[in-house]
């Protein structure tokens, strides 16, 4: 096994980007053949297979940001070669004619791509065992990445034979196992619940559909105690969804205003303790918000915004804005107008460090968070001061939708300047957000609650919104934080200063 390191990018260049792979795994290869495209902030360079053979692994996908050193792959050495003993024994089969039938017969189970710079994935729960029979497109096991869970149905009808355990880490393109045509162990295995069929246990009715969901539909289920035979399937092949179950979750709401009594007997049915690992995104969302506290000074400044004025113009022209852009006018374009503007006052919030460097920038790509069944992800807004409010309103629409789909792209994740994160979608009146590394700058919004308000010395009720900066005190002086804070606090509360530039 020959690895396919990631060579010296030349001064003062410290990382590169995979451009392009001109081959896929399982591909023959011969030395010094181009596999890989990098690119720089200066050259793009080429790096070549380190010897004959075949392709055996990508480590690293299009679109990854590397360093000199990294595995980007591995060159199974001798693997073209392997080609001629195979056909010769392929001859040989000839005299063993059932042999033939059954190799021929088996179907592998490959890792699909599970999208755009996504490089490895962790084996789920497989819902059949090695020897059990399957149907063509049935459920077998669900894969989880960074980013999303790519389910893997039985390539044809046969007997399955597993290759990954649950908790493998593979990739795309790796065999995690295959199915049988030959039928051999198909009667054992149909024949087998036939004793199991005289008695009419509910129960073991009840494992018996459970076993047969999604992993993610079981979480569901057990979390929120669901019947999986009171849930209404409206899948493509009958099988119960993601959605059916948590639709299902406010139907089971109802009857739970029964007795207390009624309500205490399901608890001895339940652990009182259950240990589940964490996801993919989930540690990657772990490790990254711990190495921003542990590098950064933060510090949060908190200040109050009136929104009568945008709530106003908002509900003014919401109507004739939708007619005439194809898009609701919301708050987040007039939110990340005014914070451009401050950036340009306050360009240290828009800078980060490197080392004992700051970093300004000169454009404003806008995080947003989006909170997502799987976790917070923060698709980049770009050049987020050239677009109006309606190109903010598509463009923050289009990624959203993406970041819910699963379907965002390592590039739309990455090169923000400064985060927006808005709490208040889910009631929240005010927090501390953490800092999006290496950003200098991050702001909350929170929910607007009416209150009462003292206005040229009377008390009126006013819709008001707490905002919270959070910043590196490390780049950013306090009077900048509250500068930069005050200045968003005006732009929103006299919408018109945007349009006049003051």
């Amino acid at each position: 096994m020959a690895d396919i390191l990631t060579p010296a990018l030349g001064e003062s260049v410290t990382e590169a980007t995979i451009a392009k792979w001109t081959k896929k795994v399982g591909d023959a290869v011969k030395k010094d053949e181009l596999l890989v495209e990098l690119e720089t902030d200066k050259v793009s360079l080429e790096v070549v297979a380190p010897a004959d053979g075949v392709l055996g692994a990508i480590n690293a996908a299009e679109g990854d940001t590397v360093v000199p050193g990294t595995v980007l792959g591995a060159v199974t050495e001798g693997g073209a070669a392997a080609a001629a003993p195979a056909k010769a024994a392929k001859g040989e089969a000839k005299s063993a004619p059932a042999a033939k039938t059954a190799e021929a017969a088996a179907v592998d189970i490959t890792v699909p791509v599970m999208g755009e710079s996504v490089a490895e994935g962790s084996m789920g729960k497989w819902l059949k065992k090695s020897g059990e029979a399957v149907k063509k497109d049935e459920l077998l096991v669900e894969i989880e990445t960074d980013k999303v869970a790519v389910e893997v149905s039985a390539p044809a009808d046969g007997v399955l034979t597993i290759a990954a355990d649950e908790g493998a880490t593979v990739t795309p393109g790796q065999k995690i196992g295959s199915v049988s045509g030959s039928g051999a162990a198909a009667p054992a295995a149909a024949a087998a619940p036939a004793p199991a069929a005289a008695p009419a246990n509910t129960g073991s009715a009840q494992v018996g559909k459970t076993d047969a969901l999604s992993p993610a539909v079981q979480r569901v289920v057990a979390e929120n105690n669901l019947d999986p035979k009171a849930i209404a399937a409206t899948g493509p092949k009958g099988n119960i969804t993601k959605g059916d179950a948590i639709a299902a979750i406010g139907q089971a709401s109802a009857p739970a205003a029964a007795p207390a009594a009624a309500q205490a007997a399901p608890r001895a049915d339940q652990p009182r303790e259950e240990r589940v690992k964490m996801t993919r995104l989930r540690q990657t969302i772990a490790r990254r918000l711990k190495e921003s506290q542990n590098t950064a000074a933060q510090l949060t400044t908190f200040n109050e915004v009136d929104m009568t004025n945008v709530m106003a113009l908002r509900a003014q022209y919401k109507d004739v804005f939708e007619k005439r852009h194809g898009v609701k006018l919301g708050f987040m374009s007039f939110f990340t107008k005014a914070v451009v503007a401050a950036l340009h006052e306050i360009p240290a919030v828009n800078a980060e460090i490197d080392g004992t460097d700051i970093i300004y920038k000169n454009h404003y790509d806008i995080g947003v968070a989006v909170g997502t069944d799987k976790g917070l992800v923060v698709p980049v807004l770009r050049d987020a001061d050239t677009l109006s409010l309606a190109g903010i309103e598509k463009g923050i629409g289009a990624l959203g939708k993406a970041a819910r789909d699963g379907a965002l792209t390592m590039d739309q994740m990455q090169g923000g300047t400064f985060t927006i994160t808005n709490g208040g979608t889910y009631g929240s009146l005010m927090s501390t957000p953490i800092l999006n590394a290496p950003q200098s700058g991050i702001l909350g919004m929170h929910n607007i609650v009416q209150r009462p308000m003292a206005i040229n010395g009377e008390v009126k009720i006013r819709p008001m919104m707490y905002l919270a900066l959070s910043y590196d005190h490390r780049i950013v002086d306090g009077k900048e934080a509250v500068t930069f804070l005050v200045r968003i606090k005006e732009l929103l509360e006299d919408p018109q200063r945007a349009l006049l530039d003051l």
